[in-house]
């Protein structure tokens, strides 16, 4: 009895959660090619520097590693991937704040 209960509770509050609107999804608006362009641009730079960050990391570390300064690099090289993270999905994280 009480699993029965439990499971037409689950499937009537499966119905009201799949009645809600997307508010999401729409179209862009005419003229946005040119931001739209903007933004894969900037995308772009974005990775691209990540990549040289990296790369900059990398020699830093081997320099700190000759000196023997150990893993203070290490900790560029991980803001840089952090940083990288959020560009590659600034557009997922927006989508879901919105």
């Amino acid at each position: 009895m009480l699993h029965t209960a439990a499971l037409n509770l689950q499937l009537s509050a499966v119905d009201v959660l799949s009645t809600i609107p997307n508010p999401g999804g729409g179209s862009a608006p005419p003229g946005s090619e040119g931001l739209l362009t903007i933004l894969s641009w900037a995308a772009w730079i974005a990775l691209a520097l990540g990549v040289l960050g990296v790369i900059i990391a990398g020699i830093t570390m081997m320099i700190q590693v000759r000196r023997g300064e150990g893993g203070e690099g290490l900790s560029k090289l991980g803001w840089t991937l952090a940083g990288c993270v959020v560009v590659a999905g600034a557009s997922g994280l927006v989508t879901a704040f919105v």
